[in-house]
């Protein structure tokens, strides 16, 4: 056991966890309740594009029990009896607006959603997965409202710094898109949070390695990082079937390695969420890992940290 004083995030654990940061902020357990309110993208409905992004299958990470036909309380209540038994001690939920844009929409149509949801009993606040494209002041403003109130947080999919790999995969917009919209969030007192994928096709390790500086000198409250998962049925697919040299292939060995030197040198002050994805087998193209559950890569994780004796920070300057 790590003494708890030679971490700024006041615990043990050698990141500043997600898990322990809601510990600490609200005092036990909080759940996320992931729910599916109808959305698309402005790269999927033509506005921008059509076909989404080239990795996407949101079928691959859409429990079960999220249908857009059902309302959203119905979809509430569900996701906490299908968490009941795994997560007893949660009594306070976060509702997670997450397949597609989830602000991409009139306001008047985002008014009545989130306050649908957050009309939910033990409801303490949301979270909004979009892009950056999809918000503007009017939206800001009212979530800026919300936040006096609620938890509010906003994921944006970033998913590289590299505007070459953003081209690739069909994001139909830069890094400095995104980078404008988290200030502006933060700005706002609004919980800020990104997701980024590692191994997307073009980028080299040393790449990945160096976007840890970039990332760095943003105001995030919060991170995801994902390992690239190549998804039956996305363009993707066919890319990797065609030309797999233009993919990093990360084993769990070599990909735990990059995660360790990757936040020994991240700023401190980030909550990491989540370091790497799971999905169902039917949507996998490849067995990656072996299917390991994200808690067992976890662990590895963990322990490799402290079999080096390192940290998240330790070497950010």
């Amino acid at each position: 056991m790590v003494n708890n004083e030679r971490f700024p995030w006041g615990h043990s654990r050698r990141f500043n966890s997600y898990t322990e940061h809601i510990r600490m902020t609200f005092g036990g357990r909080m759940q996320k309740v992931v729910v599916d309110a109808g959305f698309t993208c402005p790269n999927r409905d033509g506005s921008k594009a059509f076909g989404g992004c080239t990795y996407c299958n949101n079928d691959a990470f859409n429990p079960s029990y999220c249908s857009p036909v059902e309302p959203l309380h119905h979809q509430i209540a569900r996701g906490i009896e299908f968490h009941a038994v795994r997560y007893r001690k949660a009594t306070r939920y976060l509702v997670y607006f997450q397949p597609y844009s989830n602000t991409y929409a009139p306001l008047s149509r985002l008014r009545e959603l989130y306050e649908d949801a957050l009309s939910y009993p033990g409801v303490a606040g949301l979270v909004i997965g979009t892009r950056p494209d999809c918000i503007d002041e009017p939206i800001l403003d009212y979530l800026e409202d919300l936040s006096r109130k609620y938890y509010i947080q906003v994921e944006y999919g970033i998913e590289s710094c590299y505007d070459t790999t953003l081209d690739r995969i069909n994001r139909q917009h830069h890094f400095d898109l995104g980078e404008q919209v988290i200030r502006k969030t933060h700005a706002r007192g609004i919980k800020t949070g990104a997701h980024f994928i590692f191994g997307l096709p073009g980028e080299t390790l040393e790449q990945m390695l160096a976007s840890v500086d970039i990332i760095s000198r943003l105001p995030l409250d919060t991170v995801k990082f994902h390992q690239l998962q190549i998804v039956i049925g996305t363009r993707m697919e066919e890319e990797f079937r065609e030309k797999p040299s233009d993919f990093y292939p990360f084993s769990l060995d070599n990909y735990i390695s990059f995660i360790v030197s990757f936040i020994g040198r991240m700023n401190p002050s980030i909550v990491i969420e989540r370091f790497s994805g799971e999905l169902p087998p039917r949507f996998m193209e490849t067995t990656q890992w072996g299917l390991i559950r994200y808690d067992a890569v976890l662990r590895l994780i963990e322990k490799e940290l402290e079999r080096q004796n390192t940290w998240q920070g330790k070497y950010y300057m």
